[in-house]
């Protein structure tokens, strides 16, 4: 018989259990970037795992002096694109004080009266079009700076990251057996060697995912680059760099790089003696911008991704969409990694299941 006692009871125990859930959920989100500091460190290891294997292999280092050559060239390499980034914001910030907003928009104002002019001759109503141009009485060329001061905000915290980052990526490399030992000890009996084989399928395609990811942006950072030098814009080493490492957002970082692109080399015309050339490079810039975005989405990216995983172009796609429009931009960046996971898992425990099958032929 159900007393009011049992039930006081049951209430209290439902609420004890929901502090305890909002008390947990509340601990992880103020952890959260101790999680983004191990996924970063967790993607780090798996590019890293084939150059350790390399220097382990070819050159005959010992496993510790390994991880820490492999780290020092990584870290090398960090230093070298913050190097190269530090005069880019200082060449920068000495455009913004030659900036003549009124100037530049009476430009932009020119350059519209000479397209309405243009259209008019062919009895086109371009008023309607443009609606009467009031775009350009709407633009303020003030975000600049703050966009500029924004970016800069971002790099000042990366410090504390980065070391952290480095910390956990050198014991994860350092420690691989260690680590494996330990997890055979808590796994079932039954099920020990699936997961296993799991763990080594999933480092493995994950590795060549990350570096199909890199061998995809160093391509076209190399279009980038030839647009800038063609068209002469200032730091077009490091503005190349930049851009392409935005694709490692699918689909929306291209549109952020282009973007960013566009103030930048706006920004490196702003003297009197170039500002007559801003918009005219600005738009062919943009325009092989776009070229090489089209020819990253059609034929490096379908060719690179799907080898790495041994996914459909189209899967990836599909993929990258829906976990974007659940979890965001973050979503989209690991959206393939763990997809790739859980194919390998779902092929591994669930092998005659026939949705898993189609899946999973390639794998």
């Amino acid at each position: 018989m159900i007393t009011s006692k049992t039930i006081a009871n049951g209430i209290v125990r439902a609420v004890l259990i929901l502090a305890v859930i909002f008390l947990a959920l509340l601990f992880i989100y103020k952890i959260k970037l101790l999680f983004v500091y191990l996924f970063i460190a967790l993607i780090v290891s798996l590019i890293a795992s084939p150059v350790i294997h390399f220097f382990e292999r070819r050159l005959k280092f010992k496993h510790t002096l390994a991880v820490i050559t492999t780290l020092a060239f990584f870290l090398l390499l960090l230093i070298g694109f913050i190097m190269l980034f530090v005069p880019l914001i200082i060449t920068q910030s000495h455009n913004l004080s030659l900036l003549d907003t009124a100037q530049l928009q009476q430009d932009l104002n020119s350059v519209v009266m000479q397209v309405k002019s243009y259209f008019s001759d062919y009895n086109i109503d371009t008023s309607k079009l443009m609606k009467e141009a009031d775009i350009t009485s709407s633009i303020n060329f003030k975000f600049i700076p703050d966009f500029i001061n924004s970016l800069v905000g971002i790099l000042s915290g990366f410090g504390v990251g980065l070391a952290s980052v480095l910390f956990i990526t050198f014991f994860f490399l350092k420690d691989t057996e260690l680590f494996t030992k330990s997890f055979r000890k808590i796994l079932p009996d039954e099920h020990e060697e699936k997961i296993l084989h799991s763990i080594r399928k999933v480092n493995h395609l994950l590795s060549r995912y990350f570096i199909g990811l890199i061998l995809q942006m160093s391509i076209l950072f190399v279009m980038y680059l030839i647009v800038l030098l063609i068209f002469g814009v200032e730091n077009a080493f490091i503005i190349a760099f930049i851009t392409a490492l935005l694709n490692i957002i699918p689909y929306i970082g291209p549109l952020i790089a282009t973007v960013l692109v566009i103030v930048l080399t706006m920004l490196g015309h702003i003297g009197p003696e170039a500002q007559g050339e801003m918009l005219s490079t600005t738009i062919y810039v943009l325009i092989g911008y776009s070229i090489a975005q089209v020819i990253d989405n059609n034929v490096s990216t379908p060719l690179i991704f799907s080898n790495s995983v041994n996914s459909h172009p189209l899967e990836i796609f599909i993929v990258i969409l829906g976990s974007g429009f659940v979890f965001g931009i973050l979503g989209m960046i690991i959206a393939v990694p763990m997809y790739t996971i859980i194919k390998v898992v779902a092929k591994e425990f669930f092998p005659q299941n026939p949705i898993v099958k189609v899946l999973t032929k390639d794998l």
